[in-house]
């Protein structure tokens, strides 16, 4: 199992040589590592040059972390990808257990891990809705994001049969990937913490966009409108789409947010006109 690390990397020089040790500290080293850099402004190429010369840094302009990922994908010479944010870390045992899950099952297209959270400098546990697992888990992936990029291993020509990240949008791109793909593959699920992220830093994409929803609509939308859904999928992901449109909407007119009624109002409208007899609505 030959694999390629790919971190998407903008200003992120103070968290990126902890996640660049992560790879070089473990136990079964990857093949390739790669770093994309989206138009950083604060060194981080230079400290990844002079600190990690084994590693390839790729430059771009500013074009978001869907569109760096991507440029590493490409670019990548090995079989499987192992993503990595470049704010998160791996544990010491990340690869060789993944590699072991695929020499004992090497049927699946992705392999991902439980992991270990720290908000602001403080062990947190995920939430019960958090909880990972594995199989055909895509209506476990249409309420948030059920698979953390740092933590997981994709077959490469299967990220290229799904085109990749959508780089239209500014997040969420990950819960639309994994939704694209768990209606067509199980997974595995390895139930061993093999991550360390960091979150309630005020660069988290998280941070940087209210109403995270909105993104999760969009990817339900075009799941449902592009893809060839069974019809307990597509049952399940319309649902999905009626409650977060009803939530989104009823929270901007509440808070008067009238740019997301304008955008969301109309397709509230128009896909339950058009689905209320299945009822999605």
């Amino acid at each position: 199992m030959r694999i390629s690390v790919v971190i998407p990397s903008y200003n992120r020089k103070h968290t990126l040589e902890r996640a660049l040790q992560s790879v070089f500290d473990q136990t079964s080293r990857a093949d390739e590592v790669i770093l994309v850099d989206d138009g950083s402004t604060d060194g981080s190429s230079e400290m990844v040059r002079q600190q990690f010369p084994a590693v390839i840094v790729l430059t771009q302009p500013n074009l978001g972390v869907s569109a760096a990922r991507n440029h590493g994908i490409a670019r990548a010479r090995c079989e499987w990808i192992a993503l990595l944010d470049s704010d998160d870390s791996w544990l010491a045992q990340k690869i060789a257990q993944v590699r072991q899950a695929h020499e004992l099952q090497p049927d699946f297209v992705l392999y991902h891990s439980d992991e270990i959270w720290i908000r602001r400098g403080v062990r947190v546990n995920p939430m019960q809705k958090h909880r990972k697992s594995g199989g055909w888990i895509f209506e476990q992936c249409l309420p948030l994001c059920a698979i953390s990029p740092s933590a997981a291993v994709i077959r490469k020509s299967t990220l290229d049969s799904l085109g990749g990240f959508d780089e239209d949008l500014p997040a969420c791109e990950d819960y639309d990937l994994w939704l694209r793909l768990c209606h067509q593959f199980p997974v595995h699920h390895i139930a061993q913490a093999l991550v360390t992220r960091y979150a309630g830093h005020d660069d988290q994409l998280s941070q940087q966009h209210p109403a995270m929803d909105r993104f999760r609509i969009r990817a339900l939308h075009r799941l449902l409108t592009t893809q060839n859904l069974s019809t307990e999928f597509h049952q399940a992901a319309a649902a999905m789409l009626s409650s977060k449109l009803d939530i989104l909407l009823n929270g901007a007119i509440k808070h008067q947010n009238q740019s997301l009624v304008e955008e969301f109002g109309p397709l509230r409208d128009t896909w339950c006109t058009n689905n209320r007899r299945a009822s999605a609505c």
